[in-house]
């Protein structure tokens, strides 16, 4: 091969004709979709053979229908206290679902705004600001023993009291191997 012939050779197409590189975007794309999906299939992996033992005994505590003096249900319960100043401790680890609903007083204009919230430990988890239709309040949790709920609003006429309750249920009881 004569260096004639060398000069004419392109240097920009390292590849053969028709084949397409990838830019660093596409690459970069398609390199953290499949970084997700292994950190997603990992996850699952571990969340299916993570020992979770569900709750031996029944759990369950309703609120209602007063928010300044709430009425538990049932009061001697294993995984939950309603202490003196009407807030909710947490007596057993694991994963609760906190539910309830918020009737909205449409009848109440005073000045003080429609607000509902849920604490745990002092720190908001949820909070309600739509005065105009019925609310659901809650989710699902983690919470350890000495953990404190609380469900407060701005203003205790704000709500319909016989149609505002919360409650909560121990789902499981998480058993990490040590």
């Amino acid at each position: 091969m004569s260096l004639s012939h060398m000069e004419d050779m392109s240097l920009s197409h390292s590849s053969p004709q028709g084949t397409h590189r990838l830019s660093w975007k596409q690459w970069l794309l398609y390199s953290t979709t499949v970084t997700l999906l292994l950190i997603c299939s990992f996850s699952t992996l571990i969340l299916t053979f993570l020992p979770f033992k569900t709750a031996s005994e029944p759990c369950v505590a309703k609120f209602g229908p007063l928010p300044s003096k709430w009425q538990i249900t049932y009061p001697k319960l294993p995984c939950v206290n309603k202490t003196a100043d009407e807030k909710l401790e947490i007596l057993q680890n694991g994963l609760y679902l906190i539910y309830g609903q918020v009737a909205p007083n449409t009848a109440y204009k005073e000045p003080a705004p429609f607000e509902v919230r849920l604490y745990k430990n002092e720190d908001i988890i949820q909070a309600l600001t739509n005065n105009s239709k019925i609310q659901n309040v809650g989710g699902t949790y983690e919470l350890h023993a000495g953990d404190i709920l609380d469900l407060i609003f701005n203003a205790e006429h704000q709500v319909l009291k016989n149609s505002t309750y919360w409650g909560i249920l121990l789902l499981a009881n998480p058993q990490f191997i040590s």
